[in-house]
């Protein structure tokens, strides 16, 4: 069985979802998100994820 260490996420500025991801580490990529949008955040969505159901969930979401 795959280890759920994925997240999937929403970045928000107020409410409004400027972009839709998956990553290994939250703080992270809420940082790297920041230096483009310095007012947003990251939203969880969900819980932990294998990697191949995080994948899936982004390509749901039209992200490439």
């Amino acid at each position: 069985m795959s280890e759920r260490n994925w997240y999937t996420y929403y970045f928000k500025i107020g409410n409004r979802i400027v972009h839709r991801g998956i990553t290994q580490d939250l703080d992270r990529r809420e940082r790297e998100h920041q230096q483009r949008w310095p007012d947003g955040h990251i939203v969880q969505v969900g819980g932990p994820k294998a990697e191949d159901g995080a994948r899936a969930w982004e390509e749901e979401q039209g992200v490439s």
